[in-house]
């Protein structure tokens, strides 16, 4: 099929099992049940495929631009998504505008509605309004689920989303470490129908190591904060030992994967197996003792940096703060290949064509969201950021 075919396509539904298999260490296996859809190979208008997935990202519309640190993205039912801004709290919902399959580029943006602000939040650094993951179950709850950091903690929250307006805020699950770096900060249900939560481990390496205590740590809980069912340690930990994942996502198999900030040494892509320790700070990067999980694959900071993470067709997409770049990774049975800059620039060093990129998300049609984050205090900031930029993968 090519990228531009206009012929009908079905997206297959694939029962999971997934079971914990590590590369090293003590494994617990656990059995997560549920239902995973495979990435669509196009997007789907009245039955017709207008794009097919080639693995070249083709920015094709600017969803939206002259926001502020974008940082969470997620989509609600009918196809817009909800973003939040770091800085000013805002949570914002936002329409695409409508892009045909014919290769064309178009000037017109998307509708931005700010429908209300999470009161708690409390930027500073790194830290603000940051992950934000809708309810699998929105269509009859209206929940919508943020990370935010509070002055005194980091916290997961909820509150219900009624047209243009959000609801009062809830408590989910409380006292979560904060600091103003490395506070995590993603969320996203996986589907099993749970709530995962990444975590950073703010700048004092030592929390990481600490099992008992929720910084730097890959979290599973249920819709109402409590642990999930099956977790290998009987609280809300899934995985630990990690320094600051900022990016969660699962391929056609049901495998969770992370994008993980190292220090001066290594970024990381890990696969994630429920139980492991990632190493940190012992370990950065590939090496170290057996019983530490090792990284897939590894970047240098200056290519990486990476925070957001979404899979489509065979490949996972990662955004890249520092590296100013998207990349591409090849994925088959649980294996990674074929890492693939885009958006980088030419020659070595050379800014990247759109900046600092931080999250990158798949919408309901296949199309991919990938946000700029020049206005994050660490960026040069053009005139039209900090953008969404609409891209067919």
């Amino acid at each position: 099929m090519t990228r531009r075919s206009r012929s009908a396509a079905g997206l297959a539904a694939l029962a999971l099992l997934a079971a914990g298999c590590g590369q090293g260490g003590n494994v617990s296996e656990v059995d997560v049940m549920g239902t995973a859809t495979a990435a669509p190979t196009g997007s789907v208008v009245d039955g017709e495929v207008i794009f097919t997935i080639d693995g070249v990202p083709d920015v094709v519309a600017t969803v939206a631009s002259g926001l502020s640190t974008p940082w969470g993205i997620d989509f609600l039912p009918d196809g817009r998504g909800v973003v939040t801004e770091r800085d000013s709290g805002r949570v914002l919902v936002v329409t695409a505008p409508k892009v045909g399959g014919n290769g064309k580029t178009t000037k017109d943006e998307g509708k931005v509605v700010e429908v209300g602000t999470i009161p708690e939040t409390a930027p500073g650094g790194e830290a603000g309004l940051l992950g934000v993951a809708v309810s699998p179950g929105f269509a009859s709850d209206g929940l919508v689920y943020f990370y935010v950091c509070t002055k005194d903690d980091n916290r997961v929250v909820r509150a219900r989303l009624t047209g243009d307006e959000l609801g009062p805020v809830e408590p989910v699950l409380t006292g979560i470490p904060n600091g103003r770096i490395h506070d995590g900060g993603r969320l996203a249900f996986g589907p099993d129908g749970f709530l995962y939560v990444s975590t950073g481990e703010t700048g004092d390496d030592q929390l990481a190591r600490d099992r008992k205590s929720y910084a730097g740590k890959i979290l599973r809980i249920t819709a109402d904060g409590q642990p999930a069912p099956g977790n290998p340690f009987g609280d809300a930990v899934w995985s630990w030992g990690h320094r600051n994942v900022q990016g969660l996502a699962w391929d056609d198999k049901g495998l969770l994967w992370a994008s993980e900030f190292g220090d001066a040494k290594a970024d990381e892509l890990n696969r994630i197996v429920p139980g492991e320790d990632y190493g940190w700070p012992v370990v950065e990067g590939t090496g170290g003792p057996a019983k530490y999980t090792q990284p897939l694959l590894t970047w240098s900071p200056d290519e990486a940096s990476p925070s957001g993470l979404a899979y489509a067709g065979t490949y996972l997409w990662m955004a890249a703060l520092n590296g100013e770049r998207l990349w591409r990774i090849k994925v088959a049975d649980g294996q990674v290949s074929d890492p693939t800059a885009y958006f980088a620039g030419e020659g070595k060093g050379a800014a990247g064509e759109y900046g600092r990129l931080r999250t990158v998300a798949r919408a309901p049609d296949g199309r991919l969201w990938l946000s700029t984050s020049n206005k994050d205090g660490r960026g040069t900031p053009g005139a039209d950021d900090d953008r969404i930029l609409l891209i067919e993968p």
